[in-house]
C-alpha cells in the first residue's frame, strides 16, 4: 500500500471534457448519436463519458 498526496492524484485524474458537438464531428458520429448524447449530458462532457455511451455501428459489410 502507498500514500497518494492530493495534490498529485489530482494531476492523474484530470480528464479531457469535450464540447458534444465537437466530439461528434471529430468521431463521425450522426446527429441522431449528437442528440442522444446532448440530451444525456447537455453541452459538455468527459471523454469517459462519451465513450462509454455511444452507440458503435457495425464495420462489418
Amino acid at each position: 500500500m502507498q500514500h497518494i498526496d492530493s495534490i498529485a492524484a489530482d494531476s492523474i485524474a484530470e480528464t479531457k471534457v469535450w464540447c458534444i458537438a465537437d466530439f461528434c464531428s471529430q468521431h463521425r458520429l450522426d446527429r441522431k448519436e449528437e442528440a442522444k448524447l446532448t440530451a444525456l449530458f447537455g453541452t459538455f462532457a468527459t471523454t469517459s463519458e462519451l465513450v462509454h455511451n455511444v452507440t458503435r455501428r457495425s464495420r462489418s459489410r
